[in-house]
């Protein structure tokens, strides 16, 4: 597997997937592919016009298999953040002042952002829910304590960029609905690691980054039908017959970009998510059981409730000077808040942490490798 990655054939050791993957060669092919034989506008008569006519086309259908839905469900944009800020933008629209949202000090700043500037504009009210110190999982009983009549979105991730929980998704939806509010879901982290169904989760709307799962810089959103028909987005008056998810598709897209994302959930698909996770667990337990005692871990001290990316610090070191040692020995990894400022600021981490991430083009070698460089840095 790790043959169809030119760019692994080098020293370093890439534990920095949770800022973005690498790709493998077949989406970098394939989006070289688009502009030397393809590259056009939409509409036209001619045939790299109808070639990418079709490529829209396609791209959609393999985002809809991707997450569980249907192919006019699904939009793209140019990452999630903005993408974010123009659904919270459109929705806005039909919120009244003293209409309330929830967020998690669990989130990347994406989906709490959008919405504390929305509350700003419209007297909105931003409810925080809190977190368990101890193992950084989100606390249920509070966020049943933070809905009310008022409430109109719950946002939420699936999983932490920061440490690495996943959180109990369906759960938070079921009491979303029973109030009445939209499931807003950050699927971001938590879309390289783990298969999604939105129509088992049963989310409103869900957004995610194909540059986090093996594809090119990209966004990618779902929204489920009745509301986006419901909606009315800012942008150029849309065509009459166009699906109703590319009403929230501002501009020309990224033609290139989209043939990448159809190479990189077919190469996901060839691997296969079962073995994914399986490797990604190995690697995890690995890691865990081999760190240096005097480190701190952030996050579910096993493999059960996270993916594979775990926050530390270093006794005596900060964050920045912890990753500039580690990246001196050929090993890639993030520090500070990663955008996750609400986590690090309940977890009194003004400096942020040293960010492990694994994913599954990682080998046991490597794994020991930032273990042995851990253990020295120590």
């Amino acid at each position: 597997m790790r043959g169809r990655f030119s760019a692994l054939d080098r020293p370093t050791a890439f534990f920095d997937a949770p800022g973005g993957t690498q790709t493998p060669d077949s989406v970098i092919d394939a989006m070289a592919r688009y502009l030397r034989e393809s590259n056009a506008n939409l509409g036209g008569a001619f045939e790299t016009s109808r070639r990418s006519d079709a490529l829209v086309v396609s791209a959609h259908h393999t985002a809809a298999r991707f997450l569980g839905c249907d192919p006019d469900e699904v939009g793209f944009g140019p990452n999630m953040t903005t993408l974010n800020f123009a659904l919270t933008r459109t929705l806005g629209r039909e919120l009244r002042a003293g209409d309330e949202i929830v967020v998690t000090r669990l989130d990347h700043d994406g989906n709490i952002a959008p919405w504390l500037h929305l509350a700003e504009d419209l007297d909105l009210a931003v409810r925080f829910v809190d977190l368990h110190e101890e193992d950084v999982t989100l606390d249920m009983v509070d966020l049943e304590r933070r809905l009310s009549k008022r409430t109109r979105v719950v946002a939420f991730p699936l999983a932490s960029n920061a440490v690495g929980t996943v959180t109990e998704a369906r759960r938070i939806v079921e009491l979303a609905h029973k109030a009445d509010a939209l499931a807003w879901v950050d699927a971001v982290h938590y879309a390289a690691h783990c298969p999604i169904d939105v129509r088992e989760l049963d989310a409103d709307v869900l957004l995610c980054s194909p540059y986090k799962f093996f594809g090119p810089h990209l966004g990618l959103f779902y929204g489920r039908r009745e509301l986006l028909e419901r909606l009315r987005p800012y942008k150029v008056r849309p065509a009459p017959d166009e699906p109703v998810s590319a009403r929230f598709e501002t501009g020309t897209l990224p033609h290139e970009a989209l043939a990448g994302f159809n190479a990189a959930v077919a190469y996901i698909e060839s691997v296969g998510w079962e073995g994914i996770a399986a490797h990604e667990r190995e690697l995890g337990e690995r890691l865990l059981g081999g760190l240096p005692a005097d480190l701190r871990l952030y996050g579910p001290p096993t493999m059960e409730g996270r993916v594979a990316t775990f926050a530390v610090t270093v006794p005596g070191l900060t964050s920045e000077q912890a990753a500039t040692r580690l990246a001196a020995r050929g090993l890639s990894v993030w520090w500070g808040d990663y955008y996750a400022i609400e986590v690090m600021r309940r977890l009194g981490l003004p400096d942020g942490a040293l960010r492990l991430g694994i994913i599954h083009y990682n080998t046991a070698e490597e794994v020991d490798r930032l273990l042995a460089a851990l253990h020295d840095l120590v």
